[in-house]
């Protein structure tokens, strides 16, 4: 089954990962590319539909990724359009929801990372 992993299922890894201390990550690898922290914001916010103050809640909650997904306003349908390996994975291959999500986020900075143009980031 896609999505499981040795010691257990991805899924359950990321309901209980924090996000606010995965955040952090994500600005550092799209920092070392010349990339900013707005870049970031906007990539997470298309993908969940958070404004900007509502983002700010979730990292200062400390929400793991379930609650985080869970209660983001609009995650966005054009999401589906995001495809390829990350970390070893398709992601549309993906089955556990969860965990797709994860990845399509993961996926996003990583483009970010890459130089990616933003237009093509958000799927325009």
């Amino acid at each position: 089954m896609r999505g499981t992993s040795k010691g257990g299922t991805q899924a359950e890894k990321f309901r209980k990962m924090v996000f606010a201390k995965v955040y952090p990550l994500y600005l550092q690898k799209a920092a070392r590319k010349g990339r900013t922290k707005e870049e970031v914001d906007e990539v997470i916010r298309w993908l969940t539909g958070y404004d900007e103050q509502g983002l700010r809640k979730r990292i200062e909650e400390g929400c793991d990724f379930e609650t985080f997904f869970d209660q983001a306003p609009r995650f966005n349908p054009d999401a589906l359009k995001i495809t390829g390996l990350i970390c070893g994975w398709r992601v549309e291959e993906i089955e556990d929801p969860l965990v797709r999500k994860v990845r399509y986020l993961d996926k996003l900075v990583d483009e970010l990372a890459r130089g990616k143009p933003m237009d093509k980031i958000l799927r325009k």
